[in-house]
């Protein structure tokens, strides 16, 4: 009991989710800039070291999570809802960063109407993130955690939509004319987006789970 005496209680925990949530916010927002940007090659740079900028700054927010959670001796929620969820916060920002490096690294030549609304639909689930991470600390008003619980329910109907537009997308691939190499290309980058939105409806999942055992 003593060692737990010296040990911080509580911990920033809610402070560091939303911080998080803001660069998640912020990469989403840069994707898209460099998506719509696509065609200058300045812009498009620019944009994408946006999106690795707010990938290393959430990195490290990660990283201190994990570190508060092993000094904390009294957690605001479960220890294994806070790992779970900053684990999969940080997973949407990989794969923010993946898209970007794959759309370079394939060298592709245009962006389809498709990977617009793919990209457009993985920036409103991040940014529908930040809102339901910033909830969290006031979960206890129930105004607060029916609007939080919306906000998740709004991430799955994205993801939802995403799907759609991704078999839509693939189905258009395989049936048009396309150079072989191009569809590579596209299919892969279409995998990518589509599964920042799956790890969107992830952390919807487990704040959903934070609400109910916590509300």
């Amino acid at each position: 009991m003593l060692f737990g005496k010296l040990l911080p209680r509580e911990g920033n925990f809610f402070e560091l989710f939303n911080d998080h949530g803001k660069h998640i916010a912020e990469g989403a927002r840069a994707f898209m800039a460099m998506v719509q940007y696509y065609n200058d090659p300045s812009l498009r740079t620019k944009y994408a070291a946006d999106v690795d900028s707010a990938e290393k700054q959430a990195d490290r927010i990660t990283a201190e999570v994990n570190r508060l959670l092993h000094k904390t001796f009294i957690t605001p929620i479960d220890r294994e809802q806070i790992h779970g969820l900053i684990n999969a916060m940080d997973d949407i920002l990989d794969l923010l960063q993946d898209s970007s490096e794959v759309m370079s690294l394939y060298d592709l030549q245009t962006v389809s109407e498709d990977v617009l609304r793919l990209g457009e639909i993985s920036a409103k689930c991040c940014e529908r993130v930040q809102h339901a991470v910033g909830l969290l600390p006031k979960l206890s008003q129930p105004s607060v955690a029916e609007a939080a619980l919306k906000t998740c329910e709004e991430i799955d109907r994205l993801e939802s939509d995403a799907d759609r537009v991704m078999r839509s997308a693939m189905s258009k691939l395989f049936r048009d004319n396309i150079e072989v190499r191009e569809l590579i290309k596209l299919k892969a980058v279409y995998e990518h987006l589509e599964s920042i939105s799956d790890r969107c409806e992830d952390v919807a999942n487990i704040i959903e789970g934070i609400v109910l055992e916590n509300s």
